[in-house]
């Protein structure tokens, strides 16, 4: 596993995230939706709402995917939440920074990951990410465009939550 770099203003990311309480919370019908249109959109089997937290990228929604969690290093969405845009792996399998994790060399084998930052005041705090089980030879300008979009309504979601005490976690 190789090492990941932290954002620059990585204690503001943090404080803003945990700010926003809402880790650790239960599902909600608006960021379940999200993922759901996202997978069926790009046709990918997974898609999730990811929240990275200073040790952990947590699901705040997840469509074909059992898990609700993963170590922050050496994930997909670590590493998104540092791009400048889309951050895309056509194959995971051939990338160093991931060929070893375990839902690559293991169930469920995923080899194409594609997330797009969820920015809430200014901080990277997750990602609106697919993730597909083959790995995939086309993933352009449009679908970054359009991937980073669903980012902004799953951001829009948590601000309204935030705006409005009694929204839906």
């Amino acid at each position: 596993m190789h090492a990941m770099s932290l954002p620059v203003g990585e204690d503001q990311r943090i404080q803003v995230l945990q700010g926003l309480n809402i880790l650790d919370t239960q599902p909600s019908a608006d960021f379940d939706d999200i993922t759901t249109l996202a997978a069926h959109f790009f046709a990918a089997k997974f898609a999730l709402v990811s929240f990275v937290d200073t040790d952990r990228a947590w699901f705040k929604a997840k469509h074909g995917l059992d898990a609700c969690e993963v170590p922050r290093m050496g994930g997909f969405c670590g590493h998104a939440i540092l791009a400048d845009g889309v951050f895309v792996v056509m194959d995971a399998r051939k990338d160093v920074r991931f060929a070893d994790n375990a839902f690559v060399a293991g169930p469920p084998h995923l080899r194409f990951y594609a997330g797009a930052p969820t920015i809430v005041d200014g901080a990277a705090i997750g990602t609106l990410c697919l993730l597909v089980d083959e790995p995939r030879q086309l993933f352009d300008e449009g679908d970054c465009e359009h991937l980073e979009k669903f980012a902004r309504i799953a951001a829009s979601c948590v601000i309204k939550r935030r705006v409005t005490p009694d929204w839906p976690v």
